[in-house]
């Protein structure tokens, strides 16, 4: 069974960091595509980013772009989300996804989603 659980959000101040992380198990995760996507109260669930199995980074948003950093640790099979410079309009759910093809992630239609952790920027 495969799980992906996300971890690391909370309340921030504008211009403050945080750091999101994601454990997987059940899959191989070295072989998978992870990426991370948000939703914001109201608004369609959003790509942030993607994470090849490759190490390849792809699909920025550009609202992100310079603020956020993707990484992934294929020993942990955990892949983190680096958050920094953070805006009120960051503000929403993170969810982590894992997929074997990247058009997963472009048509919102991943294998495998987490549950998701908020993320509140406060101005």
């Amino acid at each position: 069974q495969v799980q992906l659980v996300e971890s690391g959000g909370g309340l921030v101040q504008a211009g403050g960091s945080l750091r999101l992380s994601c454990a997987a198990s059940g899959l191989t995760f070295s072989s998978y595509n992870m990426g991370w996507f948000r939703q914001a109260p109201g608004k369609e669930r959003e790509l942030v980013v993607v994470l090849l199995w490759n190490g390849i980074i792809t699909d920025w948003t550009d609202s992100v772009k310079g603020r956020f950093a993707i990484s992934r640790d294929n020993a942990k099979n955990t892949v983190d989300l680096q958050m920094n410079s953070l805006k009120p309009e960051d503000t929403a759910v993170y969810y982590c996804a894992a997929d074997s093809s990247l058009n997963g992630f472009r048509t919102r239609r991943v294998n495998y989603w987490g549950k998701g952790t908020l993320v509140t920027v406060s101005s």
